[in-house]
C-alpha cells in the first residue's frame, strides 16, 4: 500500500466535491509505480449516474492497456468501490484495488439512508434464457 497514492485519491475526492459532484476520486498506478490515469466522480456535472471514477478508470484500462500491464496495476481509491464499479473492475483485468473508506464507514458518514433497493423478480424462463448463453463461457 502506498500512502502517497491513497492520499492523492482522497485529494481527488475533495476536487470532485468542490466541483459539485459526490466526493470520490481514484487513480490507477502501473506495475512500475507510475500514475497512469486519474479520475474524479462527475455524476452530477456529466449528468451520468455511471460517472464514478473507478468505473471510468476500469473502462479506460480495458480499452488502453494490454492484459499483462492491466494485471500489474493497482487502483487507489478514496472509498471502497460500489457494486457497479466492482463488477466493472472484475471484468477489467486490473491487478488490485486499495481504498481509504470502507462502504460501511461511508454509510456511517451519511445523514440519509442511502438509495432504496430496486425490487427484483426472478429467475424465470430458464429453459429459454439458457439457450443463447450455453457454450459461451466454454
Amino acid at each position: 500500500m502506498n500512502e502517497e497514492h491513497l492520499r492523492r485519491a482522497i485529494a481527488l475526492s475533495a476536487e470532485a466535491r468542490a466541483s459539485g459532484n459526490p466526493p470520490f476520486g481514484s487513480l490507477l498506478v502501473g506495475p512500475d509505480g507510475a500514475v497512469l490515469a486519474e479520475e474524479r466522480n462527475s455524476c452530477l456535472t456529466d449528468d451520468d449516474i455511471t460517472a464514478h471514477p473507478e468505473l471510468k478508470l476500469a473502462r479506460w484500462a480495458a480499452q488502453s492497456l494490454d492484459a499483462e500491464t492491466a494485471a500489474g496495476t493497482t487502483m487507489y481509491t478514496s472509498c471502497e468501490p460500489c457494486g457497479m464499479c466492482s463488477g466493472a473492475l472484475a471484468r477489467s483485468g486490473l491487478g488490485r484495488v486499495v481504498f481509504a473508506l470502507s462502504g460501511d464507514q461511508l454509510g456511517g458518514l451519511k445523514t440519509f439512508g442511502g438509495f432504496p433497493a430496486v425490487p427484483t423478480d426472478g429467475p424465470h424462463l430458464y429453459d429459454e434464457a439458457k439457450v443463447p448463453v450455453e457454450g459461451y463461457y466454454d
